[in-house]
């Protein structure tokens, strides 16, 4: 009997790079180790002034540790579903997790890309989601598909040039 393999559920899945995974454990350790206890003392200090209703420092201190519980939260939970790929063990024919590929559009001016997960997306830098529309388009192709991508200002139609690892 072969075993069917069940394709990745987003919402469960976290792929990300080893080198992605360090920063968020990193970001994590340092809300936790650092800023909150800092953040407990201060709230304590302010308390400790008297009315804590007209009280700016508490109300400020008390309101920025729930943001920082919410990202510890947020981190935690990101980590937990976290999967380490390592694109080095991708195969190189097509593209897959970790890929940088090379594409050229409609207008002819060709842009490299490198598909990486949601938490170590950065458009502006050429770093883009396995989720992301063109992600998600580009995924399992090879080199001199062409795939057609949904975008603000319409359907765009690339040609892939280079996969590389």
């Amino acid at each position: 009997m072969t075993r069917e393999i069940q394709p990745l559920n987003p919402a469960q899945t976290n792929l990300i790079t080893s080198a992605g995974y360090d920063r968020m454990y990193a970001e994590l350790r340092k809300l936790s180790d650092e800023d909150r206890p800092v953040l407990l003392v201060e709230i304590a200090d302010a308390a400790a002034q008297g009315d804590r209703s007209e009280n700016a420092e508490y109300i400020y201190g008390r309101k920025k540790l729930r943001e920082v519980d919410k990202r510890v939260n947020y981190l935690k939970g990101r980590l937990e579903r976290a999967k380490i790929i390592d694109p080095k063990l991708q195969p190189t024919d097509v593209i897959g997790f970790g890929a940088v590929v090379v594409i050229v559009g409609e207008d002819g001016v060709e842009k490299k890309w490198w598909i990486i997960g949601e938490d170590e997306a950065d458009p502006s830098a050429g770093i883009i989601s396995w989720l992301s529309p063109l992600g998600r388009a580009l995924m399992k192709k090879k080199i001199g598909d062409h795939v057609e991508v949904e975008t603000p200002r319409g359907q765009i139609e690339y040609q892939i040039l280079k996969i590389t690892y």
